[in-house]
């Protein structure tokens, strides 16, 4: 029973020791665990600045863009305006030639601009056809 007791109290001492060496390499084991996170952390968190600069840049690009858009846009409101303002003018003044003249001289002047309008757009088509023919 010695034999016995022996063997379990050197079964006992070996085990102590594994459990002392498993806590050493967890603590090691642990602490390197730390460091590769704390690593991995500083990479993504590179990563994460690199992505927010691009973001950053890209909205102060879009921004630029909307800005000359928007400048784009009041332009052509400006000239659609005075040309609104022409056209207006101009229906003035046929509302004024069609009051003033009979409806058979304004049926007629209608048909003259009509085929002139025709004849010309014609003339541009064909001079157009011949010069890049």
């Amino acid at each position: 029973m010695s034999y016995r007791r022996d063997n379990r109290s050197s079964r006992s001492s070996l085990v102590d020791g594994f459990d002392s060496l498993e806590e050493g390499g967890l603590r090691a084991s642990s602490s390197y665990s730390r460091e590769i996170n704390e690593h991995d952390n500083d990479k993504a968190i590179e990563n994460l600045q690199d992505r927010v600069s691009f973001l950053k840049r890209l909205t102060g690009d879009i921004h630029e863009e909307v800005e000359s858009h928007n400048q784009l846009l009041d332009r052509v409101g400006n000239k659609m305006d005075g040309s609104r303002g022409v056209m207006m003018g101009t229906m003035d003044r046929f509302k004024k030639v069609f009051e003033k003249k009979s409806a058979r001289k304004t049926c007629s002047l209608v048909g003259y601009f009509t085929l002139a309008f025709i004849f010309i757009y014609y003339l541009i088509r064909m001079l157009g056809y011949f010069t890049l023919g």
